[in-house]
């Protein structure tokens, strides 16, 4: 193994805390449609993601190369910037899952890495064609044709299986969501546990245990698969609720077409060497899906919050990463101080969570109906609500029922005859 300092050390050690949250972080991306449907238990869903997710890691290093070679300038960059970018990325994965939203683990790093580049060597530490053609336009490509290929497939499915009994069908796309459930859990290992193989690997160069332009060693590659198949296996239970059934309702037929959808463009972006967001891919395979139903519905509320947490993914993380980095220049006190503003804040987040508890026993209890939006509030101010218009009917029926009925009555029983007069008393 390479020579690794203290700092190093503790950079590397940080790195796979963050593989770990990203696990589960981004165990619904495979699993929420799974389970909501009930194709598979909670944990034995988990399960099966974590080690597909291990497979999956040792598949590829096409991504790890564009975090460890291309997305900033390996010269000048000193481990304290991996450590910075790492707390940015920590945080903002921990803050989004305490409140349920799929938020992006590798924008997130991508954002905290670029921070903190900036704030120790400027801009020019960034390659921005490689931000651009390989983060950022895939970040907005990923939900748009993740979701238009699933809401296609689920329409397609449908139109197919019309002619098949609903138990047999729901049976065998429920099959179909298993295996394209593990198939997204084998194309998230190829790509996001390459992330922090590739994170690492700059840590090394940075820090001179590796020469510039290598590979990830094979025991980087080994331990970030390790880290992110120990955190799906945990199970983001909060995230998987938001996406099994806080985004729309899903039916096997759709969850199977919203995965093998997302399995695709996740699988094909690997092959690239695209620093894909799974969440982007999975989230719009999902509400695409839930639009490929006739009668379907997106919960637009929820997705509306989860847009705002991905546009705000890049620069949160990069903002706490850049101040973590100019905290740090003040020697080894600053970076004491950040470590330990690190695992305070872990801390703090996680006793908060505990005041309402989400595991594999509640993920699909239904939660609170969401506030009806402008449009539907709108539409409701000029149209006759369903429950007035019916009552309305109903008053009138009933009042035509009566009506008719009193004068059947009227027709139909007879008047009494009438009383002759009493004869006088005969004289005695």
């Amino acid at each position: 193994m390479e020579h690794i300092t203290l700092l190093l050390g503790i950079v590397i050690i940080t790195a796979l805390v963050f593989d770990f949250t990203n696990g589960f972080h981004d165990t619904a991306n495979a699993m929420a449609t799974t389970i909501s449907t009930g194709a598979l238990k909670p944990k034995t869903a988990v399960a099966m993601s974590a080690v597909l997710n291990l497979v999956g890691a040792f598949m590829s290093v096409e991504v790890a190369k564009t975090i460890s070679k291309g997305l900033v300038n390996e010269e000048g960059i000193q481990p304290e910037v991996i450590f910075a970018a790492l707390v940015g990325a920590i945080l903002w994965n921990l803050v989004t899952w305490l409140v349920g939203l799929p938020s992006s683990s590798s924008h997130a790093l991508m954002g905290g890495l670029v921070g903190a580049a900036v704030a120790s060597a400027g801009l020019g530490a960034v390659n921005g064609g490689t931000l651009v053609t390989k983060v950022l336009l895939p970040a907005v490509a990923a939900p748009i044709v993740a979701g238009a290929a699933a809401m296609l497939a689920a329409k397609v499915t449908y139109k197919l299986g019309g002619n098949v009994g609903k138990k047999t069908s729901a049976k065998g796309y429920k099959a179909g969501q298993i295996a394209s459930a593990g198939l997204v859990s084998l194309a998230h290992g190829t790509n996001d546990a390459q992330k922090t193989m590739g994170i690492i690997t700059l840590a090394l160069v940075a820090g001179g245990a590796l020469a510039p332009g290598s590979n990830p060693p094979v025991w980087v590659i080994v331990s970030a698969g390790m880290a992110i198949a120990m955190g799906t296996y945990l199970g983001g239970w909060r995230i998987i609720r938001t996406l099994g059934t806080g985004l729309t309702d899903l039916q096997p037929q759709q969850g199977f077409a919203a995965q093998t959808s997302a399995a695709s463009v996740i699988l094909a972006s690997s092959t690239l060497g695209f620093s894909l967001s799974t969440t982007h891919a999975c989230s719009g395979a999902v509400m695409g899906a839930g639009l490929g139903r006739k009668g379907g519905v997106v919960r637009w509320s929820t997705a509306t919050r989860m847009f705002i947490a991905w546009g705000l993914t890049l620069p949160a993380a990069a903002v706490v990463a850049s101040g973590a980095e100019l905290v740090m220049r003040t020697g080894d006190v600053g970076v004491a101080a950040v470590a330990l503003f690190l695992i305070a804040s872990c801390v703090a987040i996680w006793l908060i969570s505990r005041r309402q508890v989400v595991d594999h026993s509640n993920v699909n209890d239904v939660q609170a109906a969401e506030e009806p939006g402008v449009v539907t509030t709108a539409m409701a101010a000029v149209t006759v609500p369903p429950t007035v218009a019916a009552e309305a009917a109903a008053e009138a029926v009933a009042g035509t029922t009566a009506a008719v009925t009193d004068e059947a009555l009227k027709a139909t029983i007879p008047a009494a005859a009438p009383t002759a007069p009493a004869a006088p008393a005969a004289a005695v």
